[in-house]
């Protein structure tokens, strides 16, 4: 249990390394990737109003095991096809201090394939 609490400070450190640097406007926000053993989510994040714009989980879509590439894929299309609704073309992609492989690639490359840019 130690163990598990050190990566997430671990990651979390990572994660405020990532946020120094990437921050989402208006016109191109935030897509956020939070990720856990059972679970894959996703947000879409205005920091300039402190707005979560849209968001996406394999919850709301109904997947029962979100812990595999095949829900980060759907939950990418998902977010994109939201964005794509509220007239968001671009984004800047947070990784959440999570290294880019496995699930979050999965998700990314599948918001890309949807249409959308970053």
């Amino acid at each position: 249990m130690i163990k598990k609490e050190a990566n997430n400070k671990a990651r979390q450190r990572r994660h405020l390394r990532v946020r120094k640097n990437v921050s989402g406007t208006k016109e191109v926000p935030r897509l956020n990737v939070y990720r856990s053993n059972n679970g894959i989510y996703a947000q879409v994040i205005n920091d300039v109003d402190g707005k979560t714009l849209t968001s996406s989980s394999n919850l709301e879509l109904k997947i029962k095991n979100g812990g595999n590439i095949e829900a980060a894929k759907a939950v990418g299309k998902d977010i994109a096809e939201k964005c794509l609704k509220l007239k968001i073309k671009k984004v800047v992609f947070d990784r959440g201090g999570y290294q880019y492989h496995g699930r979050v690639s999965a998700l990314a490359d599948a918001a890309r394939e949807a249409g959308l840019e970053f």
